[in-house]
């Protein structure tokens, strides 16, 4: 029977092959959209009062 000692080194390679074969192709950093653009926010009005008209008559 075949014993193979499982070292973190083989596992972790074997994950990032994939990753790594992508950016190979693909360029690095990975190319990616930018994020949209922000709206600014609507400026919020305040309540206008009405003044007193002074009369005429003073």
């Amino acid at each position: 029977m075949l014993k193979s000692k499982l070292h973190w080194k083989r596992p972790l390679f074997y994950v990032l092959l994939p990753v790594l074969l992508v950016m190979v192709f693909l360029g690095f950093p990975l190319p990616v959209a930018p994020p949209p653009a922000i709206k600014p926010t609507q400026e919020q009005s305040e309540t206008v009062r009405k003044r007193k008209r002074k009369t005429a008559r003073e």
